[in-house]
């Protein structure tokens, strides 16, 4: 994390602040709090804001606030981060089914790492992942905190087409496709929940700062959540996580 935060011009009609150079919890933490201080202080002009690993970029109406006074507007508010608190975050359930048809590529996981199929699903789901940042396409959440023990290399030629709600590794990194589309990580999964659902009141399932589970699930269990799902019965399971860090 930077000693002092950094406001970068970013194009005539938006800003960045940078927190730091590397991806963290800690920084992660600073962009959240910053996202809620000014949700709750409206800053007059101000259009947009994206959140990324490690900074924010805001985009602004240049005929309504310039780029100087908008700064000093941010220092301002960047002050109050030590008297607010965030909302303690929440963990979501993925109910994904492994290997086979949903993920063929989970045998090129376990054979790249030396270990089973089964040791695969298990360290895949024990842990609870950090989610980042959306982006790439509708929903897609960048997550931390996967174990390097099942770290693998992208696929050598990406798939034309993934289909929605599959979940892969790229690297030490995983993450869902909420919507069919190409893409070259390892697939070892697929989950039924539609993380993007442009018709729902609330578009995006994920949000950043919060955090996700990924649960096994039988394929026949996939089909009944499925089903609910698309009849829009189907109950999200979410909890509290223990020791969710406060300001």
């Amino acid at each position: 994390m930077y000693k002092e935060t950094k406001y970068l011009i970013s194009g005539d009609k938006a800003l960045t602040i940078e927190y730091g150079n590397e991806i963290s919890e800690d920084i992660s933490n600073k962009v959240r709090y910053m996202m809620v201080v000014l949700e709750s202080n409206k800053i007059q002009g101000i259009v947009e804001i994206v959140p990324t690993y490690r900074s924010l970029m805001i985009h602004y109406d240049a005929l309504t606030i310039g780029y100087d006074d908008l700064v000093k507007e941010l220092k301002l508010l960047e002050d109050k981060l030590e008297d607010i608190s965030l909302p303690e975050p929440e963990v979501i359930e993925i109910p994904t089914v492994y290997g086979g048809e949903y993920g063929p590529d989970i045998e090129n996981v376990a054979h790249h790492n030396g270990i089973t199929l089964e040791e695969v699903i298990k360290i895949h789901s024990s842990k609870e992942y950090l989610i980042y940042m959306l982006g790439f396409t509708p929903g897609f959440p960048y997550l931390g905190g996967m174990d390097e023990k099942i770290s693998t290399p992208r696929l050598k030629e990406p798939r034309t087409k993934i289909n929605r709600g599959s979940v892969g590794i790229a690297g030490s990194q995983t993450g869902i496709y909420p919507i069919d589309s190409p893409g070259g990580w390892q697939l070892i999964g697929r989950t039924p929940l539609k993380l993007y659902e442009p018709n729902r009141e609330v578009p995006i399932l994920l949000k950043a700062g919060n955090y996700i589970k990924f649960v096994p699930i039988s394929k026949n269990q996939y089909k009944i959540i499925e089903k609910a799902i698309n009849n829009g019965t189907y109950k999200y399971k979410t909890y509290i996580k223990e020791g969710g860090k406060r300001a």
